[in-house]
């Protein structure tokens, strides 16, 4: 089988866990893009290519920091999964939070996956790259929808 491009978004307002995020996912054998965005309303303009992110590229899977400026993950979610053409991208969740009310509502919010910030560097690292490996490498992600000119 082929490779293909993967297309992921980041949406973490952290440098360090963007940084971080960034490597594990670069760190990949396959062919990726990586973008970036710092904020629950950049994430949005983003995906609805709004703005300046109007030639932005639909992502195959997104990261989601649950604690963001402007609009929080969970408000983020929402509106992916309310809108039809970007309910199927799967999201993983990425959250220093462990309390099992965020967890339990992440995945009632349907989350594909939600990882706790491992304190180490050396383990946020393994387990971005766990994620990426079961992703990109296991699990069937869905086609690419026809690009329109909305």
């Amino acid at each position: 089988m082929g490779q293909r491009s993967v297309e992921i978004l980041i949406v973490e307002d952290n440098e360090a866990d963007v940084f971080l995020t960034y490597t594990a996912l670069r760190d990949a054998k396959i062919t990726n893009t990586i973008s970036v965005v710092t904020n629950g309303e950049e994430a949005v303009a983003y995906l609805r290519r709004e703005g300046k992110y109007a030639e932005a590229v639909r992502p195959d899977i997104i990261f989601l920091d649950l604690n963001l400026p402007m609009m929080n993950g969970h408000e983020v979610l929402a509106v992916i999964k309310a809108d039809p053409d970007l309910r199927a991208i799967p999201v993983v969740v990425v959250s220093g939070c462990n309390a099992e009310s965020d967890i339990a509502r992440a995945y009632d919010e349907q989350v594909a996956a939600y990882i706790v910030k491992p304190a180490s560097h050396e383990e946020y690292f393994t387990a971005i790259r766990a994620v990426k490996e079961l992703w990109f490498h296991i699990v069937a992600l869905p086609a690419k929808h026809a690009e329109s000119g909305t």
